[in-house]
């Protein structure tokens, strides 16, 4: 059962749009950050790979495979140290992708 005495209170129709305004006027002032241009999860990857001496297998664009252990890095290119051959220098481009080697 209701009471008599409940009213339904309503604000003022003219305050919640004054707000409205107003916010949004702050929010156009403030500019968006743009996003990150890069993760680092690249970079995190290869140095965990480096300090663990993980061997790993290099697959490039037309399905050749180097294996061996990442020595270091930079923006273009990977040196990959090799037990049976020479070390390579890898230009990041060329490369298909990227797994650690089994056993």
């Amino acid at each position: 059962m209701e009471s008599p005495n409940r009213r339904l209170i309503r604000p003022p129709l003219a305050e919640p749009k004054e707000r409205a305004s107003s916010g949004a006027r702050a929010s156009a002032l403030q500019k968006k950050q743009a996003p990150p241009d890069t993760t680092n999860a690249e970079n995190f990857y290869y140095v965990k790979q480096m300090q663990s001496k993980t061997p790993v297998v290099i697959v490039l664009q037309d399905g050749e495979e180097l294996n061996g252990v990442l020595e270091w890095y930079d923006k273009g290119c990977l040196k990959l140290t090799r037990d049976e051959g020479p070390n390579l220098l890898v230009y990041k481009s060329y490369i298909k992708y990227i797994y650690k080697q089994e056993g």
